[in-house]
């Protein structure tokens, strides 16, 4: 792609983003969430393979259904209310419409189905792109609309905790892997984006570090299954013998960074007089315990034959940039001792 086309489209990309997050306007926060999705439409279908124009297609159908609703729900508030403040939607029905309109764009069960298809037809870079800068937007709408609707929000969170442990379990391609654990993860924001809004933003964070790194291991591997990723040992040990504590942050075992928004959470839950859903919550954590724990023995505990047909590929120079990779791997995996000062910060 022409670098000037790729710098328009990184730039409508932020701007729409920063549109959505400056705006107190319904119609101001729509525009900014167009925009986003028509700057990111031509990066997914940039190489033109029926896979990617086939993930492009069906990302533009679920995300203008979610924005055909968004509209709606805010039109009909100002035609009830008299204003388009988002702050001021009230109506209870309007804000369980908004909330599930912002959890089809981001891929909340049970309207996930439309994310690990996409994300198998790019590329890393632009999955890595959907997975992380394309969450932000829908969630400063939801923080700001502060959705009261208790059952609703805990039943998307418990479902795509389960949804997002079970749906990844028999999967073989990476991509998908991704896409399942991205859900499990969005599960947890949405359980205590009610009682503890700063603890949502905190998760958001560490879930982006995380999967950034995860991404760029993939990427500097130049894996998209499972097989693949016998290969990496030859190709890079160092890294490979980090990967498994990566995959293991992501999981969300001490004392790795992950650990810290699920104890977070789980601490949240019991004070609100929730101990069955936070019991359920972690039982569906193991759910995806299984499937790192499988990435992590396909990486390092596997060696893959050596008669291999195709050019050795550990003989190749890289030409990556490695330092990216190892911030956010640094930051996987040693965040957890300023626990005590993030928690300083998330309590009101």
């Amino acid at each position: 792609m022409n670098p000037y086309i790729l710098a328009t489209l990184l730039f409508g990309l932020g701007l729409g983003t920063t549109i959505t997050f400056a705006s107190s306007h319904w119609l101001l926060a729509w525009m900014g969430l167009e925009m986003n999705t028509l700057a990111i439409i031509p990066l997914m279908a940039q190489h033109h393979h029926p896979r990617a124009v086939e993930a492009t297609t069906k990302y533009f159908l679920t995300q203008a259904t979610a924005a055909a609703m968004l509209l709606f729900a805010s039109t009909a508030n100002a035609w009830l209310s008299g204003q388009w403040e988002i702050q001021q939607t009230s109506h209870p029905l309007l804000v369980s419409i908004i909330t599930l309109a912002l959890a089809l764009k981001v891929g909340l069960a049970p309207l996930h189905m439309w994310l690990p298809e996409v994300l198998q037809g790019l590329n890393l870079t632009t999955g890595l792109i959907l997975s992380t800068w394309q969450k932000l937007a829908p969630f400063a709408l939801l923080l700001q609309i502060q959705p009261n609707n208790s059952s609703l929000l805990i039943l998307l969170g418990l479902t795509s905790t389960l949804v997002g442990g079970w749906g990844g379990l028999n999967q073989t391609q990476l991509r998908k892997i991704l896409a399942y654990s991205s859900i499990a993860h969005l599960g947890w924001m949405i359980l205590i984006l009610q009682f503890c809004p700063p603890l949502t933003l905190l998760t958001l964070l560490t879930y982006f570090i995380m999967t950034f790194s995860t991404f760029l291991v993939f990427k500097a591997n130049e894996s998209t299954n499972i097989n693949s990723l016998a290969t990496s040992w030859a190709k890079m040990p160092t890294l490979t013998s980090l990967a498994p504590l990566m995959l293991l942050s992501l999981a969300g075992l001490p004392p790795l960074t992950g650990f810290m928004p699920k104890w977070l959470i789980l601490q949240e839950l019991t004070k609100q007089d929730l101990p069955l859903t936070a019991t359920l919550a972690a039982l569906t954590a193991l759910l995806s315990l299984y499937f790192y724990l499988r990435l992590s023995y396909a990486m390092t505990l596997t060696m893959s034959p050596n008669n291999l047909t195709a050019t050795t590929p550990w003989r190749l120079n890289s030409n990556q940039l490695t330092l990216p990779l190892a911030i956010t791997i640094l930051m996987t995996t040693l965040l957890l001792p300023l626990t005590p000062a993030l928690t300083a910060l998330v309590t009101p």
